[in-house]
């Protein structure tokens, strides 16, 4: 079956980095575009980045501009998200999910098919 499984997550101080990683299983990796979101309890599941399946296409949410990156192995089957500068309010659950669509980058989640169980992520001020 599919699986996405994220890691990489845990708690920092602000202005610190943590990379992320998610390993992707069940699907011919390459042929997705892949995606990462973050969810709080207050705030519904929002865009982050996006990456097409060969890597030469990125987008980004505004804020995280300059200091999230996303990239992607394909020889491995993984998406990573490194995140450096990091701000109290990037706190959150971040969630990988795989996009099917032959276009990138897709910023709404109904245009993934598949999604991990998320990583929490903590940034203490």
């Amino acid at each position: 079956q599919v699986q996405l499984v994220e890691s990489g997550g845990g708690l920092v101080q602000a202005g610190g980095s943590l990379r992320l990683s998610c390993a992707v299983s069940g699907v011919t990796f390459r042929s997705y575009a892949m995606g990462w979101f973050r969810q709080t309890s207050e705030k519904e599941r929002e865009f982050v980045a996006a990456i097409s399946r060969s890597g030469d296409i990125k987008d980004y949410k505004d804020s995280v501009k300059g200091r999230f990156t996303i990239s992607r192995a394909n020889a491995r089957n993984t998406v990573y998200l490194q995140m450096n500068n990091l701000k109290p309010e990037d706190t959150a659950v971040y969630y990988c999910a795989a996009d099917p669509s032959s276009s990138c980058c897709g910023s709404s989640p109904n245009r993934y098919a598949y999604w991990g169980k998320g990583t929490q992520v903590t940034v203490s001020s």
